[in-house]
């Protein structure tokens, strides 16, 4: 099993590029690779919410922090030229699947396009040694089956925003196979499941829609209570992503395609995670069935096949769905009564390690 200790002690000293830093995802890598000892520079647009983590967390005064477009190939290479990154963590994207709807366009530019100037910057640059863009697990042709999706299946997303990171997944394999064979440069992806913790405030995802009802006073609207998703806390995916980018530094032959998603426990319905965020939360939290007649097609059942990565590297959650609807919850209330957000953030990411040391006994 890899130790977590031993992937943070990896990254000390390293130079590491992630793009999307400004992101709820992105924020927490970054906190993550700060505590860790990297040199950490941040590539992306202004945080995609008000409020952000990143910004409420004050996260640019550890790193170097670059406003930039991935769609902007000239102010991307000219980031890698004057950083020399060895290690690039791909993130940025258009995530939300009902803003696909409204703007497929945009939604393709920046998930596909951004993957081709974000590809071709690392193979220009040759302090690269070790790349990982990170997709989702909606990238597989859904056949709303029982069991889990594997590496090997099609790839095939039914919205723009899935079809777009399936486009995404297919360039990094041309660039992969075309440029990188042989190169000193180990290229992966990692097609995670939905991600839950504290300071996600995305629309359209269902916890941050529970945070809000809870600041707010009200009950919370479920669209869609019955379909059924991977959900794990955001640090499971994060310190997989670490793992990764480390394993193929160390042993290219480990490069390729991972699912990164939950133990099949923690598949859950949108009805079951809501209802464990009220328990957790208390004070009469509340929800209530608001399906819309007409929405745009989501998937209702989706779930991934995690062997590969058992397999590979003796993965094993650290946090199952409860404790990382618990976590959320936590975080959630430090920010709402004006605590330290950024020390809650180091808290659970101690917490976090502490829990996978006692895993790895």
């Amino acid at each position: 099993m890899v130790k977590q200790s031993e992937v943070l002690s990896f990254y000390r000293g390293k130079r590491v590029l992630v793009t999307g830093h400004t992101g709820f995802k992105g924020a927490w890598l970054c906190r993550i690779l700060q505590n860790a000892g990297a040199q950490v520079l941040g590539y992306a647009l202004q945080p995609p919410t008000e409020p952000s983590l990143f910004a409420l967390a004050g996260l640019d005064a550890g790193m170097e922090h670059v406003l930039g477009d991935v769609r902007d190939f000239a102010r991307l290479q000219e980031t890698f030229t004057r950083f020399q990154p060895e290690i690039v963590l791909h993130l940025a994207a258009q995530p939300i699947v009902r803003t696909s709807y409204r703007d497929p366009r945009g939604t393709y530019e920046t998930n596909v396009m951004g993957t081709v100037n974000l590809m071709e910057c690392c193979r220009l640059c040759k302090s690269v040694r070790s790349v990982l863009n990170v997709t989702t697990d909606k990238v597989y042709e859904n056949k709303e089956w029982a069991w889990g999706y594997r590496e090997n299946e099609p790839l095939d997303g039914f919205d723009p925003y899935s079809n777009s990171k399936s486009c995404s997944e297919l360039v990094t394999h041309c660039y992969r196979q075309s440029f990188f064979t042989g190169s000193a440069a180990a290229v992966s992806t990692a097609r995670a499941g939905n991600v839950i913790g504290g300071g996600d405030f995305a629309a359209d995802r269902i916890l941050p829609d529970c945070v809000r009802a809870m600041e707010q006073g009200r009950s919370i609207g479920v669209r869609n209570p019955h379909s059924t998703r991977p959900y794990q806390h955001v640090l499971e995916p994060l310190f997989l992503y670490l793992t990764i980018a480390k394993a193929q530094w160390d042993d290219p032959a480990l490069a390729g395609y991972y699912n990164v998603g939950p133990d099949d426990c923690d598949c859950v319905t949108t009805g079951e995670l809501v209802e464990l965020f009220c328990r957790s939360w208390g004070d009469g939290a509340a929800w209530e069935n608001q399906a819309e007649e007409g929405a745009p097609h989501e998937a209702n059942f989706l779930k991934l096949d995690c062997s590969k990565l058992k397999t590979v590297f003796g993965w094993r959650p650290t946090w199952h769905i409860a404790q990382a609807v618990e976590h959320t919850c936590q975080w959630s209330k430090v920010w709402l009564s004006g605590g330290d957000v950024r020390g809650e953030l180091d808290r659970q990411i101690q917490a976090f390690v502490e829990a996978g040391s006692r895993l790895e006994l």
